[in-house]
């Protein structure tokens, strides 16, 4: 089965009928000391406690992003970034697919709360002479910025964590690698 990472692993070489699979990094972005901003890594452990991936994924919990996913970002043919976005004039909750360059590249609408942009990863990446594949999937937060470090998600946006949850695997599903759920997982 794929592997799950807090940070880094081992990309899988499993091979379907037909040719190479692709490899694909789901990279969820967030601080979760931070509010809503902590959507990514609250993603995440639902993907790990309700699903098994298969051998061609890898899950990360990335924390903030930074320079440091370049090699993780070499490793895979697709990358699959889970991030709040704010800005957007919809209600918090709401689910958004973005290219990299849409989610990274304006301000307002599509900006990733976080300071490196995901298009200058992959800009930086592309220059490294990898080229991955790129979509993110965001949810519209309601207060990505408390005045004190808080842990959770704000009511809101954990009543609409489930729909995330089941949006990055309906991703994967599309992409030829749907994630199988856990015995016993609520869900």
């Amino acid at each position: 089965m794929g592997e799950e990472h807090a940070v880094g692993g081992a990309v899988a070489t499993d091979a379907p009928e037909g040719g190479a699979v692709r490899r694909i990094g789901v990279f969820c972005v967030g601080n979760k000391l931070m509010l809503d901003d902590g959507l990514g890594t609250a993603v995440y452990e639902e993907l790990v406690e309700r699903y098994e991936a298969p051998g061609n994924v890898e899950l990360f919990d990335v924390g903030c992003l930074s320079m440091d996913m370049l090699p993780y970002v070499r490793d895979f043919d697709v990358l699959l970034t889970v991030d709040a976005v704010d800005g957007t004039d919809a209600e918090p909750g709401t689910v958004f697919r973005f290219e990299p360059d849409a989610m990274a590249r304006h301000s307002g609408a599509t900006a990733s709360l976080h300071d490196l942009k995901l298009v200058d990863l992959f800009d930086a990446a592309t220059l490294l002479g990898y080229e991955a594949e790129g979509l993110c999937l965001g949810m519209q937060v309601e207060n990505p910025s408390p005045a004190v470090v808080t842990v959770g998600l704000t009511p809101k946006v954990a009543a609409a964590l489930p729909l995330l949850v089941e949006t990055v695997a309906g991703e994967l599903a599309r992409l030829g690698s749907p994630l199988v759920p856990r015995a016993g997982a609520a869900g």
